[in-house]
């Protein structure tokens, strides 16, 4: 199966710029009267910014030369209140912004979790857990200055200079026409510029996922590392990492910081013609003082707003490349998942038939892990799966609870067809443990509950009597209320296995399903618990998947898997007496 681990590059999958900056701004549509308001907000600010220019015109031209000092001083007073008006609504602005932005993100990153949890195992197996985590983190937290910005500067600074060209040219069209020579400068500086700017983007974003992939291998991989005196090696891994994020990073950012270098040339040239246009080719006779200071700010004031969106337009092109990671995720399709009229079954009764059931994975479809395998399991039935590593024991319990789709025939639950059933039925009836059963941070009971969400402690304390788990449990500080690490840092591989079987049990399955389930425990806790799990085993149609001869001996059958299918199939004692694939390995571990 093709993996994509922290050394390789992520494949990118194009999308149009316009198509997710479209996809990213719908969700402000949830926000309509708040985004309102801003814009009314905006609009004042931008209403006051366009007059300071000609209350300063009117101050020099019609007060000051005039010697009018008490019109001077009300129009004066007029401009600071409302100055300080807008400068109080621009932090209102920022703040309501922040709250929605902020709200937008959690939305976002939600629907992502939410959607990456009904994705399947093979979404999972081909990429590092580290780069999705960098989605659903890094690249989601890079989009708020682009949600803001979409609001607070793309309208209001659109509108301000579709304003000041308007009042320019209707003021002076030639001193209006000087002022905006340079544009065409501009217009082939910024497109030259993002034509390179959002690929190094990209690239960029892809060292990041490697980087954050390796950091999440490292340290899940901890022990083994010391264990192996690996950190000399580990480190220089990081260290080649780190460099090419750097790298990237600078390539990237030398880039985007042409944009201020060329925005503020053409604003010289503009400011430049400006003045020579005014002073030297018009002359004061025709261009006023007052005229001429207020073209100076309201060239200023074109400009402005041209930075802010060369920076609006930076930051688009800077975190497009995480908004593309993040909705080509969401577009992933779950390979498995509920058809159109699945069924919710009622209580199991646990009859499982394979029939002429065929698996490849995805990756590899010429190789098939299981071909042609039929069998039918009857209620309460036990079964044991035992044959060598890579046979496809796994695959065969993987199928019954439809982590994985057969490529050919068909799974029936109590002969329904597990791909007609709804998941949540199907999975929530049965019981998985494997040799490497998950713990999660908080305390042994909720750990336990995991199984079964409303459990009662009652429940809780006799699933874990019934496994042998009560004991060491009650010798904690704390009891059941006992506070775990992630993956139960502190506890024994063989209490974390018990605290597993615990969890199991209270969930009282219909089909259980042990994949190795007591490798990880010692031969004397084995026999504490054995007890609990031939309990657990009564009554329901269960699939053992072991290694170690000793605990399946009381199987009504055993299934040797082999050679893509079920090789011989009976009982230990008739597949013994056939002296075949089973009788050697039967041998092998207890011959003396």
């Amino acid at each position: 199966m093709a993996t994509n681990s922290f050394k390789d590059d992520e494949q990118h999958v194009e999308a149009g710029k316009m198509q997710t900056l479209l996809r990213l701004f719908s969700y402000l549509l949830s926000y309509k009267k708040t985004i309102f308001g801003v814009l009314m907000i905006m609009a004042y600010c931008v209403f006051v910014s366009l007059i300071n220019p000609l209350i300063m015109e009117s101050a020099i031209d019609d007060f000051i030369t005039a010697g009018k000092f008490k019109g001077l001083a009300i129009l004066l007073g007029t401009a600071v209140v409302i100055n300080i008006v807008m400068i109080l609504l621009v932090k209102l602005r920022m703040n309501v912004m922040a709250k929605v932005c902020n709200s937008i993100l959690l939305t976002i990153r939600q629907e992502l979790y939410t959607h990456i949890q009904k994705l399947d195992f093979h979404f999972f197996d081909s990429r590092p857990t580290g780069k999705i985590l960098s989605r659903i983190i890094g690249d989601i937290n890079s989009l708020k200055n682009v949600l803001e910005s979409c609001v607070t500067t793309l309208l209001p600074d659109f509108f301000t200079i579709c304003a000041v060209l308007t009042i320019m040219i209707v003021k002076n069209p030639v001193l209006a026409l000087a002022s905006l020579s340079s544009l065409p400068l501009l217009i082939l500086g910024l497109w030259v510029i993002q034509v390179y700017s959002h690929k190094r983007w990209q690239i960029f974003r892809k060292k990041s996922s490697n980087l954050n992939a390796f950091i999440h291998e490292d340290m899940s991989g901890i022990r083994v590392i010391h264990s192996f005196t690996a950190e000399k090696e580990t480190m220089d891994t990081f260290e080649t990492l780190v460099s090419e994020h750097q790298k990237s990073y600078r390539s990237a950012v030398r880039l985007n910081d042409a944009f201020g270098p060329v925005i503020d040339l053409c604003w010289g040239i503009g400011c430049a013609a400006l003045y020579y246009t005014g002073i030297v080719l018009l002359g004061p006779d025709k261009v006023s003082v007052g005229t001429l200071i207020a073209f100076g700010s309201y060239v200023g004031m074109f400009w402005r707003p041209i930075m802010n969106l060369s920076n609006f337009y930076n930051q688009i092109i800077t975190n497009i490349a995480a908004a593309e990671r993040v909705f080509e995720i969401m577009d992933t399709p779950p390979g498995i998942a509920d058809k159109e009229g699945a069924c919710d079954l009622p209580d199991i009764q646990g009859q499982v038939t394979f029939k002429d059931v065929t698996f490849a994975y995805k990756d590899a479809p010429d190789i098939k892990v299981l071909e042609h395998v039929n069998f039918d399991i009857t209620p309460g039935e036990i079964i044991a799966l035992v044959g060598p590593t890579g046979a496809g024991k796994t695959t065969i319990v993987n199928l019954i609870s439809r982590f994985y789709d057969v490529t050919g025939g068909e799974v029936l639950i109590d002969g329904v067809n597990v791909q007609d059933i709804a998941l949540e039925s199907l999975r929530s009836q049965m019981g998985i443990m494997t040799q490497d059963n998950f713990l999660f941070s908080g305390s042994i009971k909720e750990n336990i509950r995991y199984g079964k969400l409303d459990a009662t402690d009652e429940e809780i304390i006799a699933a874990a009597k019934a496994v042998g788990a009560h004991e060491f449990i009650m010798k904690m500080e704390k009891g059941y209320d006992t506070e775990l690490s992630e993956r139960g840092g502190g506890l024994s591989i063989g209490q974390k296995q018990l605290l597993a079987f615990a969890r199991t049990f209270v969930s009282m399955p219909r089909i259980l399903i042990l994949d190795e389930a007591t490798s990880s425990i010692d031969t004397k806790t084995e026999l504490l618990v054995q007890k609990g799990i031939e309990s657990l085993l009564a009554g329901r149609t269960s699939f053992v998947i072991a290694h170690r001869l000793s605990t399946i001996q009381k199987a009504d059958r055993i299934f040797y898997i082999d050679d893509r299918g079920i090789v011989e199939s009976g009982t230990a004692k008739e597949l013994i007496a056939k002296k075949g694939a089973y009788y050697e390995l039967y041998m092998s571990q207890f011959a003396c």
